[in-house]
C-alpha cells in the first residue's frame, strides 16, 4: 500500500510517521523543506519531496493523495491544483477540518474529471493522528473506498473510523462532532471557574484527576485538565483567549438552516468570542485543553 500526503503540520506528519510504522509507504510533500527531511528522516517506507511532481511520480495507479492542509483557501487551492494533475481513478482525500459546503461543490468538477474524492473528518488531535486516530470518511464511489479502506483501518484505533455515505457526510458528521466538543470544554471551564471563584483553596490538578477516575464525566478532556494544571497549576501563563476555528459556527448555522436548537454549542461559541475581549479562567482552561489535544497556538499573559 502506498499513497502521499500533502502537508506535513502537526496532523500530517504524525499521521506518516504513523502509516509508516503500520508498513504503509507514505510519499510526504510540504512547502517546509526541513518537515520533509524530518520525514525523510524517519524511516525507510517515507519518501520525502519537494515538489508536487515527484510527488505524484512515485505513486502507483491509481494515485491515492490525502491532502493535511490548514482549511480554507490553502485546502481549496490544492484541490483545485491536483485536479489538473490527477488523472481518472485516482483517489483524493481532503483530510483537514474542511466546510462540506466547499467539499460538494469540488465533488461536482472531480466527479467531471473521473477523480475519486473522498472527504475525511479527522478527530484525535496530534496523539491521534501518530497512535490510533478517529476518522469519518465520506464519499460516493464505494468500489474506491475498499481500495483506501486499509489506510484508515493502519490509522485508526479501533473501532475508529467510519464510511459514513455520500460525499459531504464525513466532514458534515466532524462539523457536528467540534460543536459538541465546544460545549463540552465550555462546561469543564465554567465548573473551574466556579471553583476559582469559591472560598475554597483546590487544587485544580487533583480536581482533574480525581474526575476522571470513576465520575460520570471522566474523559480524554479531563485527562487534558490535569495535565495542563500539572504544567501551570492557576494557568497564570497563558491569557484566556480562545479563537474559533470555524465548526462550531457552521455547526450553529447548520442548526439554524434546520430550525434544531442547539443552546449549548451556540452559547459555548458566544464564550469563545467573549474570551477575546476579557481574560478569565474559563478562557484559560478552554484555550489549555485546545493546547493540549490539538497544539492549538496559546496567547501568554503578559
Amino acid at each position: 500500500m502506498k499513497f502521499a500526503i500533502i502537508g506535513l503540520g502537526k496532523m500530517g506528519l504524525n499521521l506518516a510517521k504513523n502509516a509508516s510504522d503500520n508498513g504503509i509507504d507514505v510519499v510526504a510533500y510540504d512547502l517546509n523543506e526541513t518537515a520533509v527531511q524530518e520525514a525523510n528522516q524517519y524511516s525507510e517506507h517515507i519518501t520525502g519531496v519537494t515538489t508536487i511532481d515527484a510527488m505524484l511520480s512515485e505513486l502507483p495507479t491509481p494515485k491515492i493523495v490525502w491532502v493535511m492542509v490548514p482549511a480554507g483557501k490553502a485546502t481549496n487551492s490544492t484541490i483545485e491544483m491536483l485536479s489538473e494533475k490527477l488523472t481518472a481513478g485516482d483517489i483524493l482525500i481532503d483530510g483537514g477540518n474542511s466546510n462540506y459546503k466547499d467539499n460538494l461543490v469540488q465533488n461536482e468538477f472531480l466527479t467531471e474529471k473521473g477523480i475519486k474524492f473522498f472527504d475525511a473528518g479527522t478527530s484525535g488531535g496530534m496523539d491521534g493522528a501518530r497512535n490510533g486516530g478517529n476518522f469519518m470518511v465520506g464519499g460516493d464511489d464505494k468500489a474506491a473506498w475498499t481500495v483506501i479502506e486499509p489506510i484508515f483501518a493502519a490509522l485508526a484505533q479501533e473501532d475508529g473510523y467510519l464510511y459514513t455515505g455520500k460525499l459531504g457526510s464525513g466532514h458534515y458528521l466532524k462539523m457536528i462532532h467540534n460543536g459538541i466538543e465546544y460545549g463540552m470544554m465550555q462546561a469543564i471551564a465554567e465548573g473551574f471557574e466556579i471553583l476559582e471563584a469559591s472560598d475554597f483553596d483546590y487544587d485544580y490538578e487533583a480536581v482533574a484527576k480525581l474526575w476522571n477516575h470513576g465520575s460520570v464525566i471522566r474523559g480524554w478532556l479531563m485527562e487534558l485538565a490535569e495535565e495542563q494544571f500539572a504544567k501551570d497549576p492557576k494557568l497564570d501563563a497563558i491569557a484566556g483567549r480562545v479563537q474559533a476555528s470555524g465548526e462550531g459556527k457552521w455547526t450553529i448555522e447548520e442548526s439554524l438552516d434546520l430550525a434544531v436548537p442547539a443552546p449549548v454549542i451556540a452559547l459555548s461559541l458566544m464564550m469563545r468570542n467573549r474570551s477575546l475581549q476579557d481574560d478569565t479562567m474559563t478562557g484559560k482552561v478552554v484555550a489549555a485543553l485546545r493546547n493540549g489535544f490539538g497544539g492549538h497556538d496559546v496567547t501568554k499573559s503578559k
